[in-house]
């Protein structure tokens, strides 16, 4: 049943914030991880207020808050009465979950860019993220007073994409670099850092140990322009939130291209890590070569594009943890090619590959999968933006048999019109819960499909303007990066995500 949902305002005005308490419950975070848990499925288990299969065309929108961007980055944590999320310019704010109403807010973190995780210090709930440039944060969640900023002085460039992962008293974080955007300056000296995952001390912000993506040291391969050196090896960024298998203390991440040559054994790579120190365990490189930054987009010609460019191919999303009936532990990843590869935990042996789509710089698989662990299907998103050689696009969500890769069904999306702002590809990452799969299009349509079959369950359109709680003037856009969210009966997606020339918007959307 597909709910006509796309000419219906929002039906409610201001809320009256009068009597919402400013302080949060914090007893019951309803995720552990950005991936939900630690393994990263995106899987929100059943409970007695699930959204499922058989109530989810019944999903009404209960309220809209406007955000102070229209670039949106972060993505929430719900208790048992809020919802924490990063407000673009505003800061990190703490909503009611019932109404929407600003319960507190702490405006000296501007650049909230990744999700808000839980922890605990002492028993009391603290939220741990990173702005995109400023590093990670650690804030006590009953009042918004920050307790410790981590700003990695040590490190050349440090960039915060991918979401930080908690594990009792460790905060495990992904490193990339803005180096990847600094060359575009041809008087830049192009590139000296490595990506990477760094530990950190949960109650502290200090350091543990710092594992890089690159071990090679840097030197200097050239000059352009007569004056300007060139360096290399660099890049191999990690973009996504690692994976943690607890039991077997393995931590697991995937890695983008290079941006300067001499490529590495170590880019567009799955990794596999102990998480008490960092030493690697094995390495599987998928995509060989793949130099890349931002100067090719001027101009392959550009002082700073390596010669030969890549195809940029990263590892965007998180591998996604899975264990058989049997014992046996496989690994998922999806690349931005629109690969997906099942590989032994253990050894990091690759037992099947699926190609989807034919891939490009925005993805296909861009963002990040998810898992049904009791049906045994693997949901991958499919975005398939750009030009990629003139293969077949084929934007949509698809459910791959977790035993052998085989598809058991695919949902292909349609273009509404011929403009960038209609494709319907699914570059966010998508959730699933019992019985469903929730995927948000770069078109701005959020969508509820059935986990057997792929039939559409309920739509709705997100990019139009809407009636914000707090007064802002609001509307949807793409629906990008991280994506929507499950959280017992509720539905959440920010809507708009200015970049890459993309439709802007400032809307989180809170369905019931």
């Amino acid at each position: 049943m597909l709910m006509a949902a796309l000419a219906v305002m929002s039906p409610f005005a201001m809320a009256d914030c009068e009597a919402v308490s400013a302080e949060p419950g914090t007893k019951r975070p309803m995720s552990e991880a950005w991936g939900t848990d630690h393994a990263g499925q995106r899987y929100q288990p059943a409970t007695r207020t699930s959204i499922n299969a058989d109530n989810a065309a019944t999903l009404q929108l209960k309220w809209v808050y406007g955000f102070s961007t229209d670039k949106p980055r972060s993505y929430p944590l719900v208790t048992e009465d809020t919802i924490f999320i990063g407000d673009g310019e505003r800061g990190l704010v703490a909503l009611d979950r019932e109404t929407g109403c600003l319960r507190w807010e702490n405006t000296s973190m501007p650049d909230v860019a990744t999700a808000i995780i839980p922890a605990r210090i002492d028993g009391q709930l603290v939220l741990v993220f990173a702005e995109r440039e400023a590093g990670v944060h650690a804030v006590d969640a009953r009042t918004g007073e920050k307790l410790w900023t981590q700003p990695f002085e040590n490190m050349e460039e440090p960039m915060f994409s991918g979401s930080p992962l908690v594990y009792k008293d460790v905060v495990y974080v992904p490193l990339s670099s803005r180096e990847i955007g600094l060359a575009l300056n041809p008087l830049y000296e192009c590139c000296r850092t490595s990506g990477g995952v760094v530990a950190l001390d949960v109650r502290s912000g200090k350091q543990r140990w710092y594992r890089p993506t690159i071990d090679e040291p840097v030197r200097e391969t050239g000059k352009h322009l007569l004056v300007v050196s060139e360096y290399g090896p660099s890049g191999a960024p990690v973009w996504n939130t690692p994976t943690l298998d607890a039991e077997q203390g393995r931590l697991y991440f995937g890695t983008g291209q290079n941006y300067s040559l001499p490529a590495t054994l170590t880019s567009d790579a799955i990794f596999s890590v102990h998480s008490e120190n960092g030493e690697v365990d094995w390495v599987r490189q998928f995509t060989a070569n793949d130099t890349y930054n931002l100067s090719c987009e001027a101009s392959t010609n550009h002082p700073n594009c390596p010669n030969p460019v890549g195809p940029d191919l990263d590892f965007g999303a998180p591998p996604i943890l899975y264990e058989r009936a049997d014992g046996k532990r496989l690994l998922f990843a999806g690349q931005k090619s629109g690969d997906v590869y099942a590989l032994d935990a253990v050894t990091g042996d690759t037992l099947w590959t699926r190609r989807i789509g034919r891939g490009g710089k925005l993805g296909g698989i861009h963002w990040g999968m998810a898992l049904d662990p009791q049906s045994g299907q693997l949901f991958v998103p499919v975005s398939d933006v750009g030009d990629r050689g003139g293969e077949l696009r084929q934007p949509g969500v698809f459910a791959l048999d977790v035993a052998d890769g085989s598809m058991r069904w695919s949902a292909e999306r349609d273009a509404r019109c011929e403009e960038r702002k209609c494709w319907p590809g699914i570059s966010a990452a998508i959730a699933a819960g019992p019985g469903i799969v929730v995927s948000g299009g770069m078109d701005g349509l959020l969508q509820i499909n059935r986990s057997k079959d792929g039939a559409t369950l309920w739509s709705y359109e997100t990019m139009r303007s809407v009636t914000a709680v707090n007064g802002v003037e609001t509307a949807g856009g793409v629906i990008d990066a991280h994506g929507p969210m499950l959280a017992g009966d509720l539905l959440i997606v920010a809507s708009g995500y200015g970049t890459f020339s993309q439709e802007g918007g400032n809307a989180l959307l809170v369905f019931a």
